[in-house]
């Protein structure tokens, strides 16, 4: 069968267009799958001069061999003829890949590779190696008997963390590094337990490190699992509450691609409806843009689905539901866990709750505190802010002033009789000793108002060792350690993806554009990379607590192209040597003549690189990253714009376009009201 298929193979290209740059084709596998037939992984391989390397596109290659196909319209299936070869036309897949990685998946050019069959059920069978030498890449393909599944558990991971370019542990949902199968990737080290599922009995695993000065290795198992049906029929009790749970499949696996699970619900009395208490997730109505995370629908009624940080609650004012999940078609998910039961249709909230506008329920301590949790702002409209009585002639308009360790009462009667610390409010600031200061008119005001000084430690802004270089990042030099302490690498699920610039302990400022859709906005998938000149070698990484996209951001125009994002974790003082914030312009703050302008980032050199720089670069960077400008009066550095859209990559003719972050001035101070 791999000889008929590599002959088929040659007789398509060498008779095509591009017949000049066809070389050969080389069955790499052939395989049993759980859908009948046979599966066949294949190269074909091109050797294309670089100056016509436009013309080889993955979508053209694919035509040719899809053109070639007399398609059957028989019974409406896919199936079609190739020189006398059933094939299936929605089972073709086609995706440009490296000579190492070809070399690799033929059995050539590496020791590192480990063909592994699995037919026991439910049986650990122990996965994992060390780097030994420069520049180590294994290969484990995982094979289980048809009509089974391959779920692969990652125990432990430790690499270096960058942008996926030396070390990473790539999942494919094939035997083939095939980019549209990969299943999940990992940039980082980790030691919680990942668990993840195949659609097949397929599945590729390749580790891979460029150096070994200190220890990198992966372990964890396999096994061999049956399919699972997704979804029942469920009669909920007279009683009102929660009583069950339903899970997305394979739970508490990471769960596979174009899943399908479908659960009918049905109440014991009309005047009961259905509640879905969603852990970590919510859903909002779908709108023309479809959904990016697969979708729901309720009730004939279609639902994206987003990751969140907190519970929210959905009510079906029905007796009767008919609930579907449709899985994404790309990638793996993280596991969904739904709390169901019944409750009073005319009472859709319990007590202590409020309910958005969009038929959530959320705890009522999320309404007014700033965050958007319904996700239409709902909860954050119509808010007064409460007063707290001091006594009956004076009053301080915010009840969070009360035991915050400052006397907002002239008589001290807030900080009295307190039983407990409540940590400092948005409008005040912590003292190492913890006691709170209110920090907008004490913090960075040039007097020391914390007994240690820490109101006024890492209150400059905008000071670099900047140097006398001239160049941009296309065609662009690196940069010294420490010359743009507010530079800031976003990754996202490990690699590297945009940049941002430090505008105080714990925020930064990026483009809208970077976290458009469900996925690129869950803030628990990012990391910031700050203090870094090369990549992986950051002096502070943190996590992201949550993401500020500006409310009237249009993806089509790009109008409004801003972010701001909260860091888990502020940056510590020890690090205000190569960790500094850059200046925020007031609303009336322009660019003149003679000022110094630079763009800094990790993005591509030249147009045609697939990947971006290691070392930091001077001029055109990564999308969010900062246009910095020094003032000639007091030499500060102000983030002037952020970079956000341009034809091409450095073309004549054709300027980058940046958001004018003066105009954001008092959108920034909305949310960060104390930074400089």
């Amino acid at each position: 069968m791999a000889q008929t298929v590599q002959h088929v193979m040659n007789l398509v290209y060498t008779t095509s267009s591009f017949s000049k740059f066809y070389k050969q084709s080389t069955v790499s596998e052939v395989s049993n799958n759980n859908n009948g037939g046979l599966l066949i992984h294949f190269w074909i391989v091109f050797v294309v001069p670089q100056a016509k390397g436009q013309v080889l596109c993955e979508d053209c290659v694919a035509a040719i061999l899809k053109d070639s196909i007399q398609t059957s319209v028989t019974n409406r299936t896919s199936v079609g003829s190739l020189q006398g070869l059933a094939v299936d036309m929605d089972s073709i897949v086609l995706s440009a890949g490296l000579r190492s990685d070809y070399w690799s998946t033929t059995g050539t050019g590496t020791n590192c590779m480990y063909d592994l069959y699995a037919d026991r059920l439910h049986e650990h069978f122990p996965l994992g190696t060390r780097a030994t030498s420069e520049g180590t890449i294994c290969y484990f393909k995982l094979i289980a008997s048809v009509g089974h599944l391959i779920r692969l558990s990652i125990v432990s991971l430790h690499i270096g963390a960058d942008n996926c370019i030396t070390d990473s542990l790539t999942i494919y949902d094939s035997l083939m590094p095939i980019k549209d199968k990969v299943l999940y990737r990992a940039c980082e080290p980790a030691d919680s337990l990942v668990s993840l599922v195949s659609t097949n009995n397929l599945m590729l695993v390749i580790f891979k490190a460029a150096q070994v000065k200190e220890q990198k290795e992966f372990h964890g198992y396999y096994e061999v699992i049956t399919q699972e049906r997704c979804g029942k029929a469920i009669v909920t009790k007279e009683e009102t509450g929660y009583e069950g749970r339903i899970t997305s499949p394979y739970y508490p696996s990471y769960y596979p691609p174009k899943c399908l699970c479908a659960w009918n619900f049905q109440t014991p009395q009309k005047s009961l409806g259905v509640a879905l208490k969603f852990h970590n997730y919510t859903i909002s109505e779908k709108n023309i843009k479809g959904c990016e995370r697969g979708w729901w629908k309720i009730n004939e009624r279609m639902y994206c689905g987003y990751y969140v940080d907190h519970q929210t609650v959905f009510h079906i004012t029905s007796s009767a539901a008919s609930v579907e999940l449709q899985c994404s078609s790309k990638v793996s998910e993280k596991p969904l866990l739904v709390e169901y039961g019944s409750y009073n249709i005319s009472q859709p909230c319990p007590p202590g709750h409020f309910k958005c506008s969009t038929g959530f329920c959320i705890q009522q301590m999320q309404r007014c505190d700033g965050v958007n949790n319904c996700f239409d702002e709902s909860d954050e409209l119509s808010c007064v802010i409460p007063e707290w009585n001091c006594n009956s002639s004076f009053a301080i308009q915010d009840n969070l002033l009360a035991c915050n360790g400052v006397n907002d009462c002239e008589n001290g009667k807030d900080e009295q009789n307190c039983t407990h610390s409540i940590p400092c409010t948005n409008h005040t600031f912590k003292c190492r000793n913890n006691i709170c200061i209110r920090k907008q008119y004490a913090r960075c005001d040039g007097t020391v108002d914390c007994v240690d000084g820490s109101d006024e430690s890492s209150c400059s802004c905008g000071s670099s060792k900047i140097s006398n270089l001239i160049s941009r990042i296309v065609g662009g030099t690196n940069t010294e350690e420490g010359e743009w302490p507010w530079q800031v690498s976003l990754h996202f699920v490990g690699a590297a993806y945009c940049g941002a610039s430090v505008i105080s302990k714990e925020w930064l400022v990026s483009a809208a554009h970077c976290f458009q859709g469900s996925k690129l906005s869950d803030p628990r998938a990012w990391r910031a990379h700050l203090g870094m000149q090369m990549q992986g070698r950051a002096k502070f990484v943190s996590g992201v607590r949550r993401i500020i996209v500006h409310e009237y951001y249009n993806s089509r125009n790009y109008d409004y192209d801003i972010a701001l994002l909260q860091l888990s974790a502020p940056w510590p003082d020890t690090m205000s040597h190569l960790i500094q914030p850059i200046c925020l312009p007031p609303s009336s703050h322009t660019a003149r003549r003679g000022d110094k302008c630079w763009i800094t980032g990790w993005g591509q050199k030249q147009e045609a690189d697939d990947e971006g720089s290691t070392v930091l670069q001077k001029a055109e960077g990564d999308s969010g990253g900062p246009l910095s400008c020094q003032s000639i009066g007091d030499g500060k550095w102000f983030l002037t714009g952020i970079v956000s859209w341009g034809y091409g990559c450095g073309r004549p003719n054709f300027p980058g376009v940046y958001t004018r972050v003066s105009n954001f001035a008092p959108w920034i101070h909305k949310y960060v009201p104390s930074v400089l």
